[in-house]
């Protein structure tokens, strides 16, 4: 009885679901809601090509420099890079004596403690020290920009859909609202401190526009024209470095692991040709033997005729 009891709550419980499904699904056709700002001016990443692209990518050196000097002069002063030492730009052309200036001359100080006093103090950087992050904390973080957290870059065209595509075209969208938006949603006008921007996700982003102007870096003599398109390009392939500073090597041993394994593909079926050679000729004919050998059957059969024995 209780097995009946329990067959027609659950059939119950299944028509309710079902009765739901197709309640839901025709609320949806019938009234389909309503597109938002977001979904219809939202747009796609730019295309952008950097010679870190595909898998024979590698990094053009005096490019990541000009980022770095991107990141230095402008980007440091909101966003953090905990994740990266000062040593490692090693690995993008610079020697050691270059490194120790740079660390030495970085606008922030480490957070150290006095030896004599015990109390809380600042020290230049060294190289071997991650960049000091500009904000002792989050809270100060937030307060200098306007309750927005700036994101640690270090990992930020890993962490983002697009990558280093991403990064550039953040950095160069940002815009007026059109005025087709405003027309068709009167109420998503960019509030205050807030910034139009057809890239990031609900087109608003806190961070004012950090590339203003040409020239707004000076490089040095031989590299191109700090435009803020290109200014863009140089810090966007710096933070694919900084993400992914083996890249180089990687696309090296995944290259040589490739012709590793081709190669040994061709051994093996020379090998397998080599060694199975007699299995497909004319006299690959494997002969019956044991049990199955025709003088061994007609023995056995002998046998169980003398012996009376059935089969």
């Amino acid at each position: 009885m209780v097995r009946v009891i329990a067959f027609f709550v659950g059939l119950g419980f299944a028509g309710v679901l079902l009765i739901s499904l197709f309640s839901g699904v025709a609320t949806e056709i019938a009234n389909p809601p309503a597109p938002l700002a977001a979904a219809v001016f939202h747009e796609e990443p730019k295309a952008l090509h950097l010679a870190s692209d595909g898998p024979f990518g590698h990094f053009d050196k005096k490019q990541v420099q000009r980022g770095f000097q991107i990141y230095s002069e402008v980007c440091s002063a909101c966003h953090s890079m905990n994740q990266m030492a000062f040593r490692d730009l090693k690995g993008i052309g610079y020697n050691d004596a270059e490194i120790k200036k740079i660390a030495s001359d970085w606008k922030t100080q480490v957070p150290s403690i006095n030896p004599d006093t015990g109390e809380a103090a600042t020290r230049k950087a060294l190289p071997s020290d991650t960049i000091p992050a500009p904000f002792a904390n989050e809270v100060a973080a937030r307060a200098a920009n306007n309750n927005a957290l700036p994101p640690d870059l270090t990992l930020i065209t890993k962490a983002r859909e697009g990558g280093a595509a991403y990064v550039y075209s953040i950095l160069t969208g940002y815009q007026n609202q059109p005025a087709a938006l405003l027309k068709q949603f009167p109420d998503a006008k960019t509030p205050q401190n807030l910034h139009y921007n057809p890239y990031f996700a609900n087109l608003n982003i806190a961070m004012p526009p950090p590339l203003t102007s040409a020239g707004q870096v000076t490089y040095a003599p031989g590299n191109p024209q700090p435009t803020v398109d290109q200014m863009a390009k140089d810090v966007a392939a710096f933070l694919v470095w900084t993400a992914e500073p083996s890249l180089e090597r990687r696309h090296a041993s995944g290259i040589a692991v490739v012709i590793f394994l081709l190669f040994a593909t061709v051994l093996g079926f020379l090998a397998k040709q080599q060694i199975w050679s007699d299995t497909h000729g004319p006299d690959s004919r494997v002969d019956p033997v044991g049990v199955l050998d025709p003088a061994n059957q007609a023995k056995a059969r002998r046998a169980k005729a003398k012996s009376g024995v059935a089969g």
